[in-house]
């Protein structure tokens, strides 16, 4: 301090700055009694009237305090000075519960708060990734404020504290059982090996006598507030317990010409500094002569030389110098500015300045800006605290056995940078130590906390198809359907989706099948037409036949809108096409069979011709039937609108389908067709015994059995299936073109032998021999008719006759001849009477289709009229 007076008185030409220096002995309560002192001369600064016991005393009247050093000293000093408005500047007193200038107006520091620094120590142990710490704090404003900061910062950042501990302020109050007590505290959590220790050299260095009685030398390493930062009281004599320490130190510059200036002083020289003679009888143990009796210098035999000098040998000097300076420079520029202002041009006070007027200095002390001594730039901050500068240092080996501390980072203004790579905990370990409750838990297990333990955890697996939560690490969530854990159980990943895909070979095959189904389809349409006129075409009915043969190419053509990756489109398709198929195809079977039926039913009633047997009419009927079922779809596709979804049969499915084959309502789609086929089987059935001439019916029944058998073996296939929806599809896609295979074959192929093969055959003369064959007709009983037809499969029995005999009131016979035109009974001259002349001519006339074209019914020729 008076090394930078010195300086300052240097520069200065108006007036002359001087210090009144008292000992506050690092006690709060001297200290304040301390300054009641020369508080007595600036009394008048808030009364005109002068108050003094000594009338000749030289009254000091103060314009500003340096000081003190201990914050809990400053806090008591800083609410006495606030009521005289003195402004007060501090060169060491860091607690963060100064910057309050509602409670402390007057209070300045050219050191920063410890608010800073509690931030730099809590980006330390992050950086070490520390999360359990434990923290010894000093009973004292300074090491109050401190953790109370520091409790906020680590909570905020997920950091728990282990163990928290007091420390009593004033170390000769404390017994050693006091400081063992702290650390076998510090020993019940070995899981914390990181620990914070915000107090004094003196309090600290008596936890580290401690930890070495108790052998925990090895156990924890510190981070260190600046209390204790560098101070050989800690270190010296505890190099094994400190080694490692990490600790935050304002960041100073050495006061230029300073240590230069130190080592010229003597006894001789230095009669201003009343305690320089201590000092000089502790650095030289001796006695100088004529000096004072004290507690210190009594054991002390030799007597100085005065003749002695000091040297850089053996000494070390604080490395905090420079706030001392730069709290002395910020009051001296303060009174330069306030002097330039108030007293312009004048040499010493002016009368503005007679006293100081404290509230007005406090404006220029908050406002200066300068230069230090130590080459820094200085400025307060808005809560006139010393800018947020700090050195971090360590203390390590650097050789065995010799211990140094080591600038090894900084924190300027919130930034921290260490150099990690000179960090070195200890010499033998090349790893950092952990200070953490419990390990993180692997990918894909959650935690569960201890009671009482925010940091401490058990780790439990997620099971097989969970995740752990991503925003709640104590839980696991169940990946959706459609989607599994990865293997690490982190993210849920979407199962591909399992369609039946064109290149698969089930789609191939299926594909196959209809492809060759359509071309057997198109050949027999193409045989038909071009042999459209023909007698053999003629009898197969070619209206119904050609739309039999539509509804096959339907069935075959079907196979191609199943095996399509599914939309809504394609599904309303699939849906309205597989009902639609099987609808026209057993919808003209049924329209056969039923006119077959109603024409041998009417022939054993009566002679009348059945209604609607014509062609015109036929097709008529078979619409009719086939636009039940396209309003059962239009019903059924708005009540419940095509469309396709996922399905998840299982947790490591993901299917895409129509939603029709999930709930089985593909059935509705079935329902009529099926009624059609148990209809249409019922017929076939009924007229399978029709005289041979009509055998058609017997393919048909043929075709009916078959077609039964394959749905029957379909459905349960169908269901069994569900959970392999391909496998689903392509058996439904073959039973349909099985299906219409059946129909296709059983019903055109003896129709195409005798167009392609026995073209000779394809004739009226050989579709209508004109055999005659004879018949009775009875008096009193029912007419009958039985029908000569060629069975046309079988070219032996193309002339065989079949006897029918026609029952007449008249007891004479007569003889019948199927014409090429139809069917018509031509009695012999000799054998038949009038009555039965006439019978027979109306049956031939009722039963002559109006084109006069002869008509095949499966194997033999019938009239047009009985078309099937």
């Amino acid at each position: 301090m008076l090394y930078t007076l010195d300086r300052i008185n240097a520069r200065l030409n108006d007036f002359t700055i001087g210090a009144h220096i008292l000992d506050d002995c690092d006690k709060d309560t001297y200290g304040l009694e301390m300054a009641v002192e020369f508080i007595k001369g600036s009394i008048s600064n808030i009364d005109d009237g002068e108050y003094h016991c000594n009338k000749t005393q030289v009254r000091k009247v103060i314009s500003g305090v340096i000081g003190a050093a201990s914050s809990v000293t400053s806090i008591q000093v800083a609410n006495l000075l606030r009521l005289f408005k003195i402004p007060q500047v501090s060169f060491f007193s860091t607690s963060p519960e100064l910057s309050n200038k509602q409670r402390f107006e007057y209070f300045t520091r050219t050191i920063p708060s410890d608010h800073h620094q509690v931030k730099a120590m809590v980006e330390i142990v992050k950086l070490l990734g520390w999360s359990y710490v434990s923290i010894i704090y000093e009973e004292s404003n300074y090491g109050i404020k401190a953790f109370e900061e520091l409790e906020v910062l680590l909570a905020k950042h997920n950091i728990c504290i282990a163990v928290k501990e007091k420390l009593v302020k004033d170390s000769g109050v404390a017994e050693e059982i006091a400081y063992d007590y702290i650390v076998n505290k510090l020993l019940t959590k070995p899981r914390a090996r990181g620990a914070i220790i915000f107090g004094s050299d003196q309090e600290v260095a008596g936890v580290m006598r401690a930890v070495r009685r108790l052998n925990a030398s090895k156990v924890f390493s510190w981070i260190g507030s600046d209390g204790w930062s560098a101070r050989d009281l800690v270190s010296i004599g505890n190099e094994e317990e400190v080694e490692g320490t990490l600790s935050v130190q304002p960041q100073a510059n050495p006061v230029k010409g300073f240590e230069d200036y130190f080592l010229s002083l003597t006894v001789e020289n230095n009669k201003r500094n009343p305690w320089f003679v201590e000092f000089w009888e502790d650095h030289f143990q001796c006695r100088y002569p004529n000096s004072s009796r004290t507690p210190y210098n009594k054991k002390y035999t030799k007597s100085c030389t005065t003749r002695e000098t000091l040297s850089r040998v053996g000494m070390a000097f604080e490395k905090q110098l420079q706030f001392v300076s730069d709290a002395v420079m910020a009051l001296a520029v303060a009174l330069q500015d306030m002097h330039r202002d108030l007293c312009p041009g004048a040499k010493g006070l002016c009368e503005a300045m007679t006293p100081t007027k404290g509230s007005e200095l406090l404006k220029y002390l908050r406002a200066v800006s300068f230069e230090g001594l130590s080459g820094d730039k200085f400025k307060f901050d808005p809560n006139g605290d010393g800018p947020a500068r700090y050195n971090i240092v360590h203390f390590k080996q650097v050789r065995k056995g010799e211990y140094q501390w080591v600038q090894v980072g900084q924190y300027i203004e919130g930034e921290l940078k260490l150099n990690m790579s000179e960090v070195q905990f200890k010499m033998t370990e090349k790893r950092g130590p952990e200070s953490v409750c419990s390990l993180p838990c692997e990918q894909g297990q959650a935690k569960k906390y201890v009671e009482g333990e925010s940091c401490c955890w058990h780790c439990f697996n997620c099971t097989q198809y969970q995740i752990r939560h991503p925003t709640d690490e104590t839980q696991c969530q169940v990946c959706p359907l459609g989607t599994i854990p990865d293997k690490y159980h982190s993210y849920c990943n979407d199962i591909p989706e399992s369609f039946l895909r064109v290149e698969s070979a089930l789609a191939i095959s299926a594909m196959t099948i209809s492809s060759l189904g359509v071309m057997a389809t198109m050949f027999v349409v193409g045989v038909f037409v071009k042999h459209n006129e023909t007698p053999v075409v003629k009898a197969a009915g070619r209206e119904l036949s050609y739309v039999l043969l539509t509804g096959i190419l339907l069935c075959y053509l079907i196979t191609f809108a199943l095996v399509l990756r599914p939309s809504d489109v394609v599904c309303g398709i699939q849906r309205f096409g597989i009902g639609i198929c099987f609808t026209v195809v057993y919808a003209a079977l049924l329209t056969k069979t039923n006119r077959i039926s109603r024409i041998f039913n009417a022939g054993k009633r009566t002679a009348k011709r059945p209604s609607f047997i014509n062609p015109k009419s036929q097709l008529l009927i078979c619409g009719g039937l086939v636009s039940v079922q396209v309003v059962i779809n239009i019903i059924w596709m708005i009540v419940s609108p095509p469309k396709a979804i996922h399905h998840y049969p299982s947790r490591e499915d993901n299917l895409l389908v129509c939603s029709s084959y999930i709930d089985a309502s593909y059935m509705i789609a079935f329902g009529y067709p099926i009624l059609l086929i148990v209809v249409c089987t019922i017929y076939a059935i009924l007229t399978r015994n029709i005289p041979e001439a009509f055998n058609e019916s017997k393919h048909i029944v043929f075709t009916m059995y078959t077609t039964c058998v394959i749905w029957l073996a379909f459905v349960p296939l169908y269901f069994v299936t569900g959970n392999h929806m391909p496998l689903r599809i392509t058996s439904m896609s073959v039973a349909i073109s099985f299906s219409a295979s059946v129909t296709i074959g059983c019903l055109f192929s003896p129709k195409l032998y005798i167009i392609l093969i026995r073209p000779e055959r394809n004739i009226r003369q050989s579709m209508m021999p004109t055999s005659r064959y004879s018949g009775t007709v009875k008096s009193g009983t029912s007419a009958s008719v039985m029908a000569a037809a060629v069975a046309v499969t079988d070219s032996n029995r193309l002339s065989q006759t079949i006897t029918h005999t026609v029952e007449a009131p008249s007891s004479k016979s007569s003889e019948i001849e199927l014409k090429s035109e139809g069917i018509s009974f031509r009695p012999k001259p000799l054998l038949v009477s009038r009555s039965t002349q006439t019978l027979a001519t109306e049956v031939s006339n009722n039963n002559m289709n109006s084109d006069k074209a002869p008509s095949l019914v499966g194997n033999g020729p019938i009239s047009t009229d009985v078309q099937l």
